[in-house]
């Protein structure tokens, strides 16, 4: 029977890997598949370079991360007992709770270990595990990066170029047999500083003060500045090798003296379960579908009135793309919401396709034709055609009013707003959401924190915007989902459930039913009003929103007639007796009498506008 020979190198660990496994591989790291490799070794090559490693480990949990970290300062290669080991720790009983931790190691390390390996970031069988080159280097400790580990080098790498004398010297010290062979004094260093036993015995011997520099340098950064006459508990941790020199005026304590101080772990704190989210408060599930399709049916409005706001020509692009602060300021206004909401509402027009510049020479922004098209769609679509886009899209409004790296404004509909990470945290937020019971609202820090734990390196990096990005989308995206209707009162709706798993069809079916049918009439007041108490066919909404002024929002809406708003529809090329006539068919009241004297006394006296043409028409005649 032939026995299997291990791999070499990563190549020859991918050529013995199935079609699927190769395929797992690719979908777990899309980037080697541009441009296609021609071969397993080009894989193997684009799968080690350094743009793609950091990439890759981006994409890590916080416990396959600590994995790969503590493959970084083992022995290349490392058998799995050393690395699990050095997850663990030595079996030092540091009580229950510690035993709880090494057993949620224990059982979560061959999942992590299979996900690096998945990713090639790690090939080998377990008795020779090794971490991808360049992930060591990224991983490993050195002053210019030190490790997440917060260890330091090795003896041997530390006392790399230091004489035979000064090696002599920590050996005298040490107690260790005298040797000229620098190799085997680094060696016997080496030995005393991993042997258990006696590093206790020496660490017994040391001063008190000695300890409690080395307490300092522990857990990282290991590297401490000293003075060219150092104290005695500094220079007696010096002449035993315990801190050792990397210039002249920095030591650092060697990755061996610091396992046996940290009882073998490298980690202080490992997390290999995934921290729960916990639950804000649970509500009624009706409860909250009715909230949420109450809020969907507002985003619904909302952007229709941005639509026909910006209608026949809207705001100037600025130079630089986007949009100026006072038309911002005036958007809001019109909607009745503060500037960020209605950066989000602009955003979301513009994501979904119904807003545009216009193409003209002076660009604008203004309606594209297929807002058109949506504005024909039941309502229960023209949501789920919103919310697709929104789960979808790179653009960020939370952004706007901020500043780039280089101090300049974040303006809405401006250039910068795009960020790659957006779409993948909205729909990883929602997912959360959805795997609480029905009508949970979870609490948002235990939320920040498991994402943090899923994506470490992407969730803890500061960013020039002056903190981690991906926590600030997940913020948005509560507040946005909030806003959209895709959650209500803090919790996922059925709707928005049936969304992210079935697909449109099904989730508009859900929202359906809960929005309100549209009214075909309003109740006409005697003080020149008109109450709408719910949403207007939108033919009535477009002859009443010329016909008269929007007073007041909310569950019912309040439109004033005022002489402008009557001259404004009898300009449009409306009659007054087909303004009498559509009040009449459209109120549940009769027409009060002041209504009828305002549209017949507007429509009897000239337009003050004509009559100023007129007169500029006649006055030039005249000097003629």
């Amino acid at each position: 029977m032939g026995t299997t020979t291990p791999p070499r190198t990563l190549a020859e660990a991918l050529r013995a890997r199935g079609d699927e496994s190769l395929a797992g591989l690719l979908r777990a790291r899309p980037d080697l598949l541009n441009p296609v490799p021609n071969d397993i070794t080009q894989l193997a090559t684009r799968a080690g370079t350094r743009a793609s490693v950091v990439r890759a480990l981006e994409h890590l949990d916080r416990f396959a991360l600590q994995t790969a970290e503590a493959l970084a300062v083992a022995p290349d290669p490392a058998p799995y007992d050393t690395l699990l080991s050095l997850l663990t720790g030595d079996g030092l009983d540091d009580g229950e709770q510690r035993d709880d931790v090494g057993a949620a190691i224990t059982a979560a390390l061959p999942g992590a270990l299979a996900t690096l390996r998945e990713q090639a970031l790690v090939w080998g069988e377990d008795d020779r595990l090794r971490l991808v080159r360049t992930a060591r280097e990224l991983l490993a400790p050195s002053p210019q990066h030190p490790s997440p580990t917060g260890l330091g080098p090795t003896v041997a790498e530390a006392t790399a170029g230091m004489s035979p004398g000064r090696l002599q010297e920590i050996l005298t010290a040490t107690d260790l047999p005298a040797t000229h062979d620098p190799v085997s004094a680094v060696a016997a260093l080496s030995a005393l500083f991993t042997d258990r036993t006696r590093m206790a015995e020496l660490l017994d011997t040391a001063p008190v003060e000695a300890l409690s520099v080395l307490d300092r340098l522990v857990w990282g950064p290991p590297y401490g500045e000293v003075t060219p006459n150092p104290t005695p508990p500094v220079k007696w941790l010096r002449d035993r090798g315990l801190l050792l020199p990397v210039s002249t005026r920095t030591v650092v304590l060697p990755r061996e003296a610091a396992l046996h101080l940290r009882a073998g772990r490298a980690h202080r704190v490992p997390e290999p379960v995934p921290p729960a989210v916990a639950a804000a408060a649970e509500r009624d599930p009706q409860a909250v579908d009715r909230a949420a399709a109450g809020q969907a049916f507002t985003a619904l409005s909302t952007i229709e009135e941005l639509l026909k706001l910006w209608d026949g020509g809207g705001p100037a692009i600025l130079r630089a793309g986007g949009l100026s602060v006072r038309e911002l300021k005036r958007a809001a206004t019109a909607l009745d919401v503060s500037e960020p909401i209605a950066a989000f509402w602009i955003e979301l027009t513009y994501g979904a396709g119904l807003l545009a510049s216009d193409g003209e020479t002076d660009e604008r922004y203004a309606p594209t034709p297929a807002s058109d098209e949506w504005l024909d769609l039941p309502a229960e679509d023209r949501w789920t055609h919103l919310a697709t886009a929104w789960l979808a899209a790179t653009r960020t409004p939370g952004l706007v009013g901020g500043q780039d790296a280089k101090g300049r404004a974040l303006s809405a509909l401006g250039p910068e707003l795009d960020r790659s990470a957006a779409p993948d945290v909205r729909r990883r937020v929602l997912t959360l959401f959805a795997e609480l019971p029905p009508g949970t609202a979870p609490e948002a820090e235990t939320l920040l924190r498991r994402l943090r734990w899923e994506r470490p390196l992407r969730g803890s990096a500061p960013t020039a915007e002056g903190s981690d990005l991906r926590s600030r989308l997940a913020l948005w995206t509560l507040n946005e989902a909030e806003l959209l209707g895709i959650t209500g009162r803090g919790a996922l709706s059925a709707q928005a459930r049936a969304l992210l798993d079935e697909g449109e069809k099904t989730a508009a079916a859900l929202l359906s039913p809960l929005l309100p049918d549209p009214l075909d009439h309003v109740l006409l007041q005697a003080d020149l009003t008109a109450v709408a108490p719910g949403p207007l066919e939108r033919p009535l909404a477009d002859m009443l929103s010329v016909l008269a002024d929007v007073e007041s929002k909310g569950g019912a809406t309040v439109y004033r007639f005022t002489p402008g708003s009557v001259r404004r529809a009898l300009d449009a090329g409306q009659a007054a007796a087909d303004l009498h006539a559509f009040l009449a068919a459209h109120s549940r009241t009769p027409v009060p009498q002041p209504l009828s004297y305002l549209i017949d006394d507007v429509a009897r006296r000239p337009d003050p506008q004509l009559l100023g043409a007129a007169g500029h028409v006649v006055d030039e005649v005249a000097q003629r």
